[in-house]
């Protein structure tokens, strides 16, 4: 029985050392192809993420944009926005945390195409983070992992 309880107490222990907790989602993530990195921080009660690094942060093709000027949110479906600086931008908004490492109820901003999708992110590994853009149901969408 003392055998048993100390096995207990060992898997207790270990199942708290290495837990995954609300606080493991923040910090600074490379998106897909890093291009880009993303830091995850608290705004409020809820999740959000900006764009923190660019691997090309200044255009070098005339067909994006004027070369060696900032990449701007060009696509943006609000013409007043379409100036602002992608570095720096928020493109996560509003995650609220749902259990089993899951949050959910945010949206997803995607500068490239100007589009904006409800989200749902799930930290798979303390270094792996699974993230589902969608629209409508969770069915329709496009999943993107993120590593530290």
């Amino acid at each position: 029985m003392k055998v048993l309880t100390y096995v207990a107490i060992i898997l207790l222990m270990a199942t708290t050392a290495f837990g995954i907790g609300p606080g493991d989602i923040l910090g600074i993530w490379r998106t897909e192809g890093d291009e880009s990195k993303v830091e995850i921080f608290m705004c409020g009660e809820k999740v959000c993420g900006k764009i923190v690094w660019l691997k090309n942060p200044k255009y070098f093709d005339t067909g994006d944009g004027q070369v060696g000027t900032q990449v701007i949110d060009r696509k943006n479906p609000d013409p007043a926005l379409r100036t602002r600086p992608v570095l720096g931008l928020q493109i996560l908004s509003g995650f609220t945390e749902q259990g089993d490492n899951t949050w959910g109820n945010g949206t997803c901003y995607d500068p490239k195409s100007g589009k904006t999708y409800r989200g749902k992110i799930h930290l798979a590994s303390p270094d792996r983070l699974e993230l589902r853009g969608y629209i409508g149901i969770p069915l329709f969408g496009r999943n993107t992992v993120w590593i530290r």
